[in-house]
């Protein structure tokens, strides 16, 4: 399969008090029709990913809504998975494509999150869990705190080693000026930080945001020559159990690991062939997890690779150049775009600091909840 991405853009994350949605989404829209060199009279669809515009903002009809603001009555639809709607939104433009129904399609993810009390949008995002997680009074920082323990127990994972992945994230966000967090921090730093849900701290743990990001995809009979494309060459997903207490195995997600074995056949490509990575570390253990589930370490061993720079700038396989969701941020509806829109950029040689050399092939790793969904995507030049 290949599936163009023309145009790529991101707001800036982070705690947007003075920017509406309906600002966010004119910017990235704009933004990214500007580099795809095509006008929104030439899109034939729109994707959004947004979780939490009806629980929060009030607004379920958000397609519409798009739509209108940009003034345009073509179809729209809302695409909802809890943090894992960016790639699903993506997911659903590209199968669009392939399909044949559409030629070129907008991408848009959207959220909103700190206007809210922080209770009202903690109860908001347990909307993912499980009916006996929430009645029993259960939190995201506490469901992946469960899921650290049996990590832990079982393969000797430390909490210094956990540390390192934020410690990593906030370097490579530190050269993002988009990040909602561009400074680095140590791992004593995140150690001593506030402890949340044992053995996660504060600073083991991404924080509530807003932002917005979108992307232009279109077929590979529509591409002109005034830009060359990033090829999306593998759209994969896989689902799960919403609670965690109908799971056989804590230490790993298996509708990462389902949607990547999919994600590799489609593309013809191995986890050692991928160059740069956006994975989804909603918390510093969904990180280690996922370099297991996607393949780039064994099981048990990803922790100690993290620890030792493996994936830091600079090394062969590089992960979540952006910051991650860690310190980049993660408005949950935008996250899986802003996914694609970093790797978009890594494969075009346009990402400034944070720069991969010579990345050719990149994968992004979204998961909703505690991963009862999990989409997949690859690219390549």
């Amino acid at each position: 399969m290949k599936v163009a991405v023309l145009g790529a853009s991101t707001s800036k994350f982070g705690e947007l008090w003075s920017l509406s949605p309906r600002v966010l989404l004119k910017e990235v829209v704009t933004e990214a029709l500007n580099s795809s060199h095509l006008k929104l009279g030439e899109i034939d669809a729109i994707f959004v990913g947004n979780m939490l515009s009806g629980i929060l903002g009030g607004q379920e009809h958000l397609g519409a809504f798009v739509a209108e603001e940009l003034g345009v009555t073509i179809p729209a639809f809302k695409i909802e998975g809890a943090c894992a709607s960016g790639g699903l939104a993506v997911h659903a433009g590209v199968t669009s494509i392939l399909s044949t129904l559409y030629k070129k399609v907008l991408v848009v993810g959207i959220e909103k999150m700190t206007d809210h009390k922080p209770e009202d949008t903690t109860s908001a995002l347990m909307g993912a869990g499980s009916d006996e997680e929430r009645t029993s009074g259960a939190t995201f920082p506490s469901l992946y705190a469960l899921i650290a323990r049996a990590h832990m127990e079982k393969y000797g994972t430390t909490e210094e080693q956990m540390a390192q992945v934020s410690v990593k994230n906030h370097y490579h966000a530190s050269l993002n000026g988009k990040a909602q967090f561009t400074f680095p921090i140590t791992v004593d730093q995140v150690l001593k930080s506030p402890l949340i849900a044992s053995p996660l701290k504060l600073l083991d743990c991404s924080p509530v945001s807003d932002g917005a990001a979108a992307i232009v995809l279109s077929s590979e009979n529509e591409i002109t020559q005034k830009i060359k494309p990033v090829w999306i060459t593998a759209s994969a997903l896989a689902t799960d159990t919403l609670g965690l207490a109908q799971r056989k195995d804590l230490t790993s997600l298996s509708s990462a690991q389902k949607a990547a074995q999919k994600a590799y056949k489609q593309s013809g490509l191995k986890p050692e062939d991928i160059d740069v990575a956006e994975v989804h570390d909603c918390f510093s253990i969904a990180e280690i997890i996922a370099m297991e589930d996607l393949g780039f370490f064994p099981r048990g061993l990803a922790a100690k690779n993290i620890a030792l720079g493996k994936t830091r700038l600079g090394n062969k396989l590089v992960v979540n150049t952006s910051g991650g969701l860690k310190a980049s941020g993660h408005p949950v509806g935008a996250t899986g775009v802003k996914q694609i829109v970093e790797i978009t950029n890594q494969l075009r040689g346009v990402a400034g600091k944070k720069q991969v050399k010579d990345a050719q092939i990149g994968l992004t790793h979204n998961v909703g909840g505690t991963g009862a969904t999990a989409v997949i995507h690859i690219l390549r030049n």
